[in-house]
């Protein structure tokens, strides 16, 4: 199952991507795990909560990003909660948001119903592909 959090830079993503992966952190029996483009919001998220800063892996490319991810949930069979900031920035299809379908299509059958992912993208409403819009969850 995969939820986006869509809006434009400063309105305030980030925080909320923050506070559900803390509530996630609570109720989850498994796993749950943050991946960003950096560590800085290492102190906001509950120690149990696995921080993966994306920018200390040799990863340039959204087929990079697609196989990290398979090989993070192949190795932890335990992760059941996945959150991802700045996936645009991160996966390097800033300038190419036709990978966005690809990208929650892929999500979709790599965690199948037992992993839960929650993307932040730094875009409108509006400027997403069509068919990804039944997947937003929160609109900055």
């Amino acid at each position: 199952m995969v939820g986006i959090i869509c809006g434009q830079k400063g309105k305030g993503k980030t925080k909320f991507l923050l506070e559900q992966a803390n509530e996630a952190a609570e109720k989850s029996n498994g796993s749950v795990v943050y991946l960003d483009k950096s560590s800085k919001h290492m102190f906001e998220l509950n120690n149990k909560i696995r921080l993966i800063n994306m920018k200390e892996y040799p990863i340039d490319s959204y087929d990079g990003v697609v196989g990290f991810i398979s090989g993070l949930l192949s190795g932890n069979h335990d992760i059941d909660n996945v959150f991802f900031d700045n996936f645009l920035k991160v996966a390097g299809v800033e300038d190419d948001t036709s990978k966005i379908s690809d990208f929650i299509s892929v999500l979709d059958k790599v965690g199948g119903s037992d992993v839960k992912f929650t993307v932040c993208i730094c875009l409108d409403k509006s400027e997403l592909p069509d068919d990804v819009l039944d997947k937003i969850t929160v609109a900055c």
